[in-house]
């Protein structure tokens, strides 16, 4: 057994050790003391106020007014500083003016604060002069390591713990929905309707205008809070949208997150622009991110507060299908109405469902989907049609409408449903009327079934549930492999050149070329100067042929008449080409002529579609996909996305449009190859990544029938010479790290591929777990896990799908394309800059130094992403993994945190 020591106070090692447990922004939402600079006694402050919060409702910890020019404050002793304090303290609450806050935070600093919250305002709001005080203050807390939640911001209510360190007017009771918002106003009106409507929180937090603590952040740490079950946000910016994509894909597999996004509208984007004083993007893309991610975004508080209820106490569907069962055909038809309209279906009712059905209700019902059971229908009637109905496989949720006519028993009804608030999918119930149906209400919403007042409400809620499940199946649902791009060095070749010449506009030559470096095809393309040139071509070709505008300056050739047709002899050709060339000297754009591109006349037997990039102030290069053509702005069938794209997910914008359903063939047309079109998709994606200096990019149209795929015209704008790399906007989802990409030699001499592991590596990664002895699996888990548990699709899915901001798993495979070897995995550990590395190598290839090789790169990994230290737990019994570690320079401690059997290897780097 490996001999390990215990680290001495002063080392980093023994620093982590004592505070994992002790998430940075615990100093925030979970302080044993607080200091409010600028408490005071006046009526009616924000200082009184908040002193006030956090003694009426103890929070367990020590709460200290900071005032210089008062002995006491609301009866307290006050300190004249932070400095002047008996002890540190983790939280200080500043309501100061903002020109004294930057003073404050430099004492804050000194006396090893962790947690601020600053609520005063004068920040970036109120411009330039605001910025410079913000970007003074989050210096010095970069510097010293402190969270800072605001400015502008009305405060942090734990109602679990008893903190208040807000100045709203009530303490929200203790729940389990996190509700984050921008807004303090509507966080005070939030507040008072929780507490008329008996609606708890396990955290109610203001944001303002997150100068440090962001999106990213509160939702990784709601994600890990066991007292919190789903997060609620009010929206105005998205801040780092990046951190956001990363956090928000992470927790909501396990925990909903609900959104709802101000500034729809160019006139409200610009109301809350005014407000954070922050940058606000275009909403389509904000939505197109949140799909990406499994956020559900919703249109009203209302359905805010409805999700959380309903998937607290419902599962969610499988599918869009919606069996509605009701005692009155009008709210019947309003529900069918909402559903419809909102991309839901109404569940086709089977063979056997409709025979029980007929067996036991009034021949008079409606004998379809919704089931109009009649108004005279009785509980008994009720329960037996609603667990019918529910056992139809066809169906993937109800809906229980009860209108309250004379012979209606909406009490006795909804106790007899309680029995069937689980029956594996989503049951909700719409009582509609007042007083009369208020107890059934209160009898289904205890019972797990949550109630509407309007069918039409339940039958929207009902499409966000579906809606939540598809964006969620989609993060991860296996990919096919998309081909690699064959031609990155031809690509880049091209740009740089472009912008070395000082051009930011590719011709459609250079344009095509590029494309086929990414393996999408192009319509042949020649390049002529001169009239001559350009009949060699078009006869080399054959006729009819297209002659299109060879330029370096114009972007739309249709806008100067530069696309001439059907060109199917010499002379027209002739005339084509100085036709183009007099229309630009009609329009002053002589030096616009650099000659024409010659091209074989393709048949328009297809669709056309198109396919682009452009740029996004917030999330960077953002993907268009939909009908293309001479009339796309009309049209505007477009969906948005953002790069990289899988298979999976080019799928899924696709399902997006209109044009989706032709494509798989209408009419008598044969469909399209939809596998070859999310193939080209993912390529034309890998395209925009990596070729970071294309600002824009166009392929319209591109043809596609089920012969094939051609890109028959395409435009490449670049970014100007004068921009640098650094200064190119950030990816809002990092790519593939094809520099992590290496070949290596084992011991015994064979090569293997070492690699950053993919979603497509699903089934291999199957593979290879049946290769793992149990002594294996036992060192790697501590403990023995069953084959079935280690390859569920849940768990791999997980594991091969990696968000390359938080995480990176390099894998050994055999040859190219070959067996998985082995496995190596590091984990940013959450509000730190440590890391958690894990290994696992197949028992066939150990002692071959694919270890200590693994562990060398996730090092070099670590040191690229800037972290601190790099940890791992390994059991005591694990000499192997021991050794590995003191090789690369790791230090092994015993650590009691994590009991007797078990040793932490940390190095710091």
């Amino acid at each position: 057994m490996a001999q390990s020591t215990r680290a001495p106070p002063n080392e980093p090692s023994y620093d982590l050790l004592h505070l994992r447990g002790r998430h940075p922004l615990d100093a925030l939402f979970n302080p044993h003391s607080v200091a409010v600079v600028g408490a005071s006694e006046r009526q009616g402050s924000v200082g009184r106020t908040i002193l006030w919060n956090l003694i009426s409702s103890p929070f367990g910890g020590t709460v200290y007014p900071i005032n210089p020019n008062r002995k006491n404050v609301l009866g307290i002793r006050a300190w004249p500083s932070l400095e002047a304090l008996p002890e540190p303290v983790d939280l200080a609450v500043i309501v100061t003016p903002a020109s004294t806050v930057p003073g404050v935070m430099r004492e804050c600093a000194k006396t090893g604060v962790r947690g601020v919250i600053i609520i005063s305002a004068g920040f970036k709001e109120v411009g330039p002069e605001g910025v410079a005080l913000e970007q003074e203050v989050l210096r010095i807390a970069r510097e010293a390591r402190i969270r800072i939640i605001g400015p502008n911001c009305l405060g942090v209510m734990r109602p679990t713990t008893g903190l208040n360190a807000t100045f709203a007017g009530d303490m929200a009771r203790p729940g389990n929905v996190a509700f984050v918002s921008q807004s303090g106003a509507l966080l005070t009106a939030i507040l008072d309707w929780s507490l008329r409507e008996a609606v708890g929180f396990s955290a109610f937090v203001s944001m303002g205008s997150m100068l440090d603590v962001g999106w990213g952040d509160i939702i990784d740490y709601l994600g890990n809070d066991p007292r919190t079950r789903s997060i609620l946000l009010y929206m105005e910016s998205i801040g780092d949208a990046r951190a956001f994509l990363s956090a928000a894909r992470e927790v909501a597999l396990h925990k909903p997150i609900i959104v709802i996004k101000a500034g729809r509208t160019a006139q409200a984007a610009a109301a809350a622009a005014s407000h954070t004083g922050t940058l606000v993007g275009s909403d389509e893309v904000l939505s197109a991110a949140f799909r990406r991610t499994g956020v559900l975004r919703v249109d009203s508080i209302a359905d805010l507060f409805y999700m959380a209820k309903v998937l607290a106490r419902q599962p969610r569907p499988n599918g869009r299908r919606l069996t509605i069962l009701t005692n009155a055909g009008g709210p019947g038809v309003l529900a069918t109405d909402s559903l419809v309209m909102g991309g839901g279906e109404l569940a086709k009712l089977s063979d056997k469902t409709m025979a029980e059905l007929n067996g036991f209700l009034p021949s008079a019902w409606s004998h379809g989907n919704p089931v109009d059971i009649l108004g005279d229908a009785t509980p008994e009637r009720y329960a037996k049609a609603l667990e019918v109905t529910g056992a139809d496989k066809n169906s993937d949720g109800l809906l229980v409408i009860l209108t309250p006519q004379d012979m209606t028993e909406p009490t006795q009804t909804a106790d007899r449903l309680r029995p069937y608030a689980k029956l594996g999918k989503p049951v909700i119930a719409s009582w509609m009327g007042g007083s009369d149906v208020a107890a059934g209400e209160r009898i289904l919403n205890d019972a797990g079934i949550p109630t509407f007042g309007y069918p039409d409400t339940a039958a929207r809620i009902f499409n966000y549930m579906w809606r939540y499940t598809y964006n969620l199946a989609g993060l991860y649902e296996t990919p096919v492999l998309a081909e690699e791009p064959p031609g990155r060095e031809e690509a880049e070749r091209l740009i740089r050149e472009a912008r070395a010449a000082g051009r930011t506009l590719l011709t459609e030559y250079e344009s095509k070329r590029l494309l086929e470096a990414y393996g999408i095809p192009t319509v042949e393309t020649r390049l002529a100067t001169t009239v001559d040139e350009a009949v060699r071509e078009a006869e080399s070709l054959g006729y009819p042929v297209v002659l299109k505008l060879h330029s370096h300056r114009i972007t739309h050739k249709s806008d100067v008449g530069g696309v001439k047709l059907h060109l199917g002899t010499a002379e027209a050709v002739r005339e084509a080409y100085a036709a183009i060339r007099g229309k630009l000297e009609v329009l002053g754009q002589a030096d616009g002529f650099d000659g024409v591109t010659v091209q074989p006349m393709v048949k328009l037997e297809g669709y056309e579609l198109i396919m682009g990039s452009s740029l996004d102030a917030q999330f960077g290069p953002v993907l268009l996909f939909g009908a293309g053509g001479t009339l796309v702005e009309v049209f505007k069938d477009r969906a948005l996305g953002l790069p990289p794209l899988n298979t999976t997910l080019a799928g899924r914008l696709m399902e997006q449009t209109r044009i989706h359903e032709a494509l798989k063939g209408v009419r008598g047309r044969e469909p399209v190859n939809l596998g070859a079109l999310r193939k080209l998709m993912v390529r034309f994606s890998h395209l925009v990544v990596e070729q970071r200096f294309i600002r824009e990019v166009d392929i319209n149209p591109l043809l596609a029938s089920a012969e094939r795929l051609v890109a028959l015209d395409a435009r490449v704008v670049l970014h100007g010479p004068e921009v640098k790399e650094e200064e190119l906007p950030r990816l809002a989802i990092l790519p593939y790290p094809v520099k992590y990409v290496e070949r290596w030699k084992m011991k015994e001499g064979e090569e293997v591929v070492i690699r950053p592991i993919r979603p497509e590596d699903e089934p291999r990664m199957v593979e290879f777990h049946k290769t793992l002895s149990e002594q294996t699996v036992f060192l790697r888990y501590a403990g023995m896990m069953k084959l079935d548990q280690r390859v569920a699709h849940e768990r791999l899915a997980r594991i091969c799908f990696n968000d390359y901001a938080r995480e990176l798993a390099l894998v050994v495979e055999r040859g190219n394309g070959g067996e998985l070897l082995a496995v190596g995995r590091l984990t940013r550990l959450p509000g730190t800059e440590d890391a958690e590395f894990a290994m696992l190598i197949s028992d066939a290839v150990q002692r071959q130094g694919l270890g200590t090789e693994l562990l060398r790169r996730l090092v070099e990994v670590g040191r690229d992403w800037g972290l601190q230290r790099i940890v791992a737990d390994i059991l005591s019994g694990n000499g192997a993994m021991q050794r590995i570690c003191r090789t690369l320079g790791f230090q092994i401690i015993q650590s009691g945190d994590v009991g007797d059997n078990v040793v932490k290897a940390v190095k710091v780097l």
